[in-house]
């Protein structure tokens, strides 16, 4: 394991920096008690102030490496009470049953509010900008050389930039407060800076740490971040401006908070600055695609999360194996092999439907082959890297893998009705070989942007921008032959909207479970169709030995309102002061 892989991800901190962090933004700092030897020396930290730790050359890094630390809050698929995220605040999955109001249940339910609504997408990103900022302020005095200096300045920014987009796209603008670490006594701005100038700070602070940073890394210093990721974080920023939620056709009547919640007025030049900032990750050439359709069809689409190391991912959440050896096992498995209690989510049957063919048409299509009483069969291999069904195979403890069964009265607890209430689990990024009661690991880290995504920005924005060339075609079918479709090649001759559709399919199976289709149905503004409808589930009886029949069944009626499109402002921070607007609807 690597040095800063070890430190990044210690979990148990001896206490926190006295004096230093107060009000709002104490909530981030924790020194790491037991890191290796080298990294803090067995630095005592009971009574570190800011002095001692800025003139210690251990202890600032280590100041730095916890800002990484909440980096992967909004991913995170145990976001919520640590029993779900986002993917079951949309039509990908159900929460779990919870006895206190949870924010998953306030999406699927239409119910969101103010007053009820989670604090960590304000609290958190703030407290990190607060930290970066006297991280930054006390870095000229600190004892690093130059080049250290710089590069961690690099990371600096990025993470700054990094968490002022996470609260973008939950609230649309936000007060920028610069390099200003505020104390107890000081005014703090609240007026909330336009979603404009927001887009332009983030792009600049990425310009500016792309400048400072390398390429890649290698050794203890592996995980940190890299030139590729200020662009691709371009990337991502420019695409959700250039959409059609914030590009123009945002729902707030009158200023100031229309110019806060997006752009005035529509301009297409905004999908050409997505795509450039793209294909300026393109080219870079540093990155592609983990491709293995010869072990079996789109087996590279598994291993890519298997591994701590990879050509796709382009920035990455580090997980320490000996602290979160089977997280995700043990939060998305069957009961049978070890899964969690009442935690996780489980796939709707909405979302299974999504995955096409392996010949890569829709089930839907006449042609495509589908059989409904053979439901599984012959399907996009991503489907079963993605969701466990019924006859999927997996481990058991002590034993070699075997059927995981879904059908009604299941006797090992695995049933819809039982351990499932949709007849599905996610396995998406789990590993095959890891029992989630048992003595195993994995390398496993978060994905928090990968090239896939890069690929799918610039065809969607290149697409929207000047209609369906061969760049796109190019970037589209290069998904899908990863993902084992055959044929991956798309229909010659689709038009604008046509191709619209495709890589909006695209995107809902690639990055399923990802965190990616919360937001990707709002930037489009189409969640008012996706989670406005009946959620629904497979019902599996077993008629004897390898046979089952198979009925869909409605599992939740999911409401969306359309101020839904915009996360409310906490209202424990918008009483503070009336400077602070809500969002419309809120």
């Amino acid at each position: 394991m690597t040095l800063f892989n070890d430190c990044f991800m210690t979990k148990n901190f001896s206490s926190i920096l006295k004096g230093l962090f107060i009000s709002l933004f104490c909530l981030i700092i924790a020194i790491l008690p037991s890191c290796t030897k080298e990294f803090l020396n067995q630095t005592t930290t009971t009574d570190l102030n800011g002095e001692s730790v800025f003139s210690d050359s251990a202890r600032t890094m280590d100041f730095l490496t916890q800002i990484y630390s909440n980096s992967d809050f909004s991913f995170n698929p145990a976001r919520f009470d640590g029993l779900a995220g986002l993917e079951a605040s949309c039509d990908e999955a159900e929460g779990p049953s919870a006895t206190t109001v949870t924010a998953y249940n306030q999406f699927a339910t239409g119910s969101v509010g103010a007053f009820g609504i989670s604090t960590d997408a304000w609290t958190i990103p703030y407290s990190n900008i607060r930290a970066v900022n006297q991280f930054l302020k006390n870095l000229p005095a600190v004892p690093f050389n130059s080049a250290l200096k710089q590069r961690t300045k690099g990371e600096a920014l990025f993470l700054r930039a990094w968490y002022y987009s996470v609260m973008l796209k939950h609230y649309g603008g936000v007060p920028i407060v610069g390099d200003t670490v505020y104390n107890v006594t000081d005014k703090i701005n609240s007026v909330r800076n336009t979603y404009d100038e927001c887009v332009n700070y983030i792009l600049t602070q990425c310009d500016a740490a792309a400048a400072l940073l390398p390429f890649s890394y290698s050794g203890g210093d592996f995980g940190r971040i890299t030139k590729g990721a200020c662009l691709a974080l371009k990337a991502r920023v420019l695409l959700t401006a250039a959409s059609p939620l914030f590009n123009g056709g945002g729902f707030a009547e009158s200023e100031p908070l229309k110019s806060i919640t997006g752009y005035p007025s529509y301009d297409a030049n905004r999908w050409k600055k997505a795509a450039d900032a793209a294909k300026a990750v393109i080219d870079l050439n540093l990155y592609q695609l983990l491709e293995d359709n010869a072990t079996k069809p789109g087996y590279g689409f598994y291993q890519v999360f298997q591994l701590r190391q990879n050509s796709e991912y382009i920035f990455e959440r580090m997980k320490d194996p000996s602290a979160s050896f089977h997280d995700l096992e043990l939060l998305w498995r069957p009961p049978s092999r070890g899964g969690g209690s009442n935690t996780g989510s489980w796939p709707y049957q909405n979302m299974v439907d999504a995955f096409q063919m392996k010949n890569g048409k829709d089930i839907s299509d006449p042609l495509s082959g589908f059989e409904p009483n053979n439901p599984y069969s012959n399907r996009d291999p991503r489907l079963d890297y993605t969701i466990t069904r019924n006859g999927s195979y997996m481990y058991l403890l002590y034993a070699a893998p075997t059927p995981v069964y879904t059908f009604t009265g299941e006797i090992n607890g695995d049933g819809v009705g039982q351990g499932t209430p949709t007849g599905y689990y996610v396995n998406k990024m789990c590993n095959d070989d890891v029992v989630p009661n048992w003595f195993n690991t994995t390398e496993r880290c978060y994905p928090l942007i990968r090239y896939a995504e890069i690929l799918l920005i610039y065809a969607e924005a290149l697409n929207e921008f000047s209609g369906p060339s061969q760049e796109v075609y190019d970037a589209v079918e290069s998904i899908r032959k990863r993902a084992g479709l055959d044929p991956y090649q798309l229909t010659p001759g689709l038009s604008q909207s046509e191709m619209r559709s495709v890589i909006q399919h695209e995107r809902q199976v690639e990055f399923a479970f990802e965190e990616q289709r919360f937001w990707d149905v709002r930037r489009w503004k189409i969640a008012d169709q996706t989670d406005n409808k009946i959620m629904t589930g497979m019902k599996i009886t077993n008629l004897d030995a390898n046979n089952f029949s198979y009925q869909v069944f409605n599992v939740r009626e999911h409401s969306f309102r359309q101020p839904m499109y915009l996360w409310p402002i906490p209202q424990s921070e918008t009483g503070k002061s009336e400077d602070l607007l809500q969002n419309p609807g809120y």
